[in-house]
């Protein structure tokens, strides 16, 4: 593992992590479901970035038959609740007119 891939892995750990935290901060003072679906989708973006970081290490590893299912769900999960967040967004400003 070179340096380059070590300042790559820290620099996502470290930026999730403090993005996580300010999630998880604001999750405490709002109760907004856009918000708060906002803030899982940052906490499960944080938990994918550790998960491919421990698939990179060898510590998680694919199933028998090739890809594991956590593999296929969690990349995808972030964004899933970004978009419900949205769409609650967006339903909620067109109501309002």
């Amino acid at each position: 593992m070179g340096t380059e891939e070590i300042i790559f892995i820290s620099s996502r750990l470290s930026l999730g992590a403090l993005a996580s935290f300010f999630a998880i901060l604001l999750w405490s003072k709002t109760r907004d479901i856009a918000w708060m679906l906002m803030v899982v989708g940052t906490i499960t973006a944080y938990a994918e970035t550790v998960y491919s970081i421990l698939q990179t290490f060898g510590i998680m590893g694919t199933s028998n038959r090739g890809i594991s299912l956590l593999s296929i769900i969690l990349p995808n999960l972030p964004t899933v609740f970004y978009i419900a967040a949205f769409m609650v967004m967006v339903i909620r400003k067109s109501r309002l007119r």
